[in-house]
């Protein structure tokens, strides 16, 4: 029971610093200014099932994908991992995505799909990462997977819903604190999956 709950936190841990929620709050304010609330509703909705559907294919086909394609374990967990870091060095950098400054374009319930379902929810980290998950697991670890990406889902939807009051309470300030936290976790992450690759390639 132990080793199931500490897989769990970890894949917790891995897809909440990965995605941010919180962090992700401004980006979907600046994406969706100017629309009402059913239409922000609409949104958030389509953008976290688009997410989840995109994430669950490459976890359900991660390892007839690695077959198809003749991907080794250590070279996934190295690229990836160096990718990761990448991503988290980012956001420690306070580097911003081209994305976060359409706020002035015109509001359109496609924005769920691009950018906000790809390639900020479930962009080339979160893939990464949730394969990284289920590349040696068995069906039990691959269904963790799976739930515990649909919760981090559910709350990405949530904290799109009340970015609003959200923004309004905690204040930008905090957020960016968040996001350097979430920038230091995720580089962390990447530099494990390095070390675990090169474990596994020369039989540490």
């Amino acid at each position: 029971m132990g080793h199931w709950f500490t897989f769990s936190l970890t894949v917790f841990t891995g897809f909440f610093a990965i995605m941010n929620p919180i962090a992700n709050v401004p980006v979907f304010l600046g994406l969706v200014q100017g629309s009402d609330k059913s239409r922000k509703k609409t949104i958030s909705k389509k953008s976290t099932l688009i997410a989840f559907f995109i994430v669950l294919t490459f976890v359900i086909l991660g390892k007839f994908i690695f077959e198809l394609f003749g991907i080794t374990i250590p070279a996934f967990k190295i690229t990836g991992g160096i990718l990761i870091f990448y991503v988290g060095f980012d956001m420690l950098q306070s580097k911003k995505s081209n994305v976060k400054h359409l706020q002035y374009a015109q509001i359109d319930e496609n924005i769920a799909v691009s950018p906000l379902a790809i390639p900020i929810l479930s962009g080339p980290g979160t893939i990464v990462t949730a394969m990284n998950f289920v590349t040696d697991a068995n069906y039990i670890q691959i269904a963790i997977v799976i739930v515990i990406f649909a919760l981090m889902c559910y709350l990405t939807y949530w904290a799109f819903i009340l970015s609003d009051f959200f923004v309004e309470k905690v204040g930008p300030n905090i957020i960016t604190v968040i996001g350097k936290i979430m920038g230091l976790i995720i580089g962390i992450i990447g530099v494990n999956m390095v070390i675990e690759g090169i474990k596994i390639a020369f039989n540490f």
